[in-house]
């Protein structure tokens, strides 16, 4: 789960189901489909230690670092140091796997990997510790109606209530911007401490995702200015942060339609024109390769009308992406509400 309040743009899982009948994108699917489900069919082995040790593509889903993140850091940084199964194949230790985990909480607390992905675990934990004392005592009480507690028992209508009724008390705005980000952050923070397993957050994730679902849906006006386009590129696979931009646009009356995650770029060009897009919003994690965004950028740059703005936000984007030339970057959630204003201003015809 990659969500911060400093990166706002920074991708979901899909929350609008885009209609148009694209073969392409349909076969694209379903060979990534094929893919998982080979790549999952590859069962956890046993490292050399006798512990349980797990493929790349399980380490990806476990750890949300991507596969061509950990084969970099591989090759630059000498870790992670996978051993190999019969068939050649990378698995990754359990102790390797726990690291990786400590290592994508600190990445996303704003630390650069330079910083982090050599130190020995004993320094990375106490990285961790110490970022996450940071906390202040208002994201403490934000937890206060036991959400830790109910997720820990697996209690999903506890934690819908407690959800539900903090959007109620505190409104859309400070539930997103605020309340929400504090308690993604927390839950992250238990999780790479080892307090929850990968499965509870999971379901944190979902049922935050389905809540907020189900807000866009109620707001978003299909008559509403900007049009805007949601989804992240091939490698980038987080997405709730889009989401919680998308609800915070729909309040403010834009229209909000969502791509999901991993969407190639003819078929962004494809909805761009199809559906009348004004703006193509796309997210950037801390996971993704920072060389690459520049590069992905322009490309998206490249492809669509000059009409069309490209916002972007994420950690990876704020570190990496150049404004300028079509391309503003979003840093904050607080942001988006005044982008928004930015492009009507800018735009008074319409």
């Amino acid at each position: 789960m990659q969500v911060s309040t400093a990166c706002c743009l920074d991708g979901a899982h899909q929350y609008v189901l885009d209609k148009m009948p694209y073969a392409s994108k349909i076969r694209r699917v379903g060979r990534f489909v094929n893919g998982f489900v080979q790549d999952n069919e590859k069962m956890s082995t046993y490292d050399n230690e006798g512990g349980v040790a797990l493929p790349i593509g399980a380490v990806e889903r476990e750890t949300g670092l991507s596969k061509d993140v950990l084969r970099k850091w591989e090759t630059r940084y000498g870790f992670p140091l996978p051993e190999r199964d019969g068939s050649g194949e990378r698995i990754y230790p359990a102790d390797q796997v726990a690291r990786l985990r400590l290592i994508k909480r600190l990445l996303d607390s704003g630390l650069r990997p330079s910083r982090v992905v050599t130190q020995r675990p004993e320094v990375l934990a106490e990285l961790a510790e110490r970022r996450g004392s940071r906390s202040d005592v208002g994201e403490q009480n934000a937890l206060g109606g036991g959400f830790l507690d109910a997720l820990r028992a697996h209690d999903a209508p506890l934690l819908r209530q407690g959800l539900n009724r903090l959007l109620r008390d505190e409104g859309l705005r400070v539930f997103v911007q605020d309340k929400l980000s504090a308690l993604i952050r927390l839950v992250g923070e238990a999780w790479a401490r080892g307090e929850l397993d990968i499965h509870e957050e999971h379901l944190f994730s979902e049922i935050i995702q389905s809540m907020l679902r189900g807000v866009v849906d109620e707001l978003n006006d299909p008559l509403g200015r900007p049009r805007i386009l949601m989804t992240t590129l091939p490698g980038e696979s987080h997405g709730l942060g889009l989401l919680m931009v998308a609800a915070l646009a729909s309040l403010e009356t834009a229209y909000c339609l969502s791509l999901g995650t991993q969407t190639p770029l003819q078929d962004i060009r494809g909805a761009v024109e199809v559906l009348a897009i004004d703006v193509v919003a796309l997210s950037f994690s801390a996971s993704f390769p920072a060389r690459a965004v520049s590069s992905a950028l322009a490309q998206v740059r490249e492809m669509l009308p000059d009409n069309v703005e490209v916002w972007v936000g994420g950690e990876g984007a704020v570190r990496s992406a150049r404004p300028g030339d079509g391309i503003v970057v979003v840093d904050s959630l607080s942001k988006v509400p005044v982008r928004i204003a930015a492009w009507r201003s800018d735009h008074p015809a319409l």
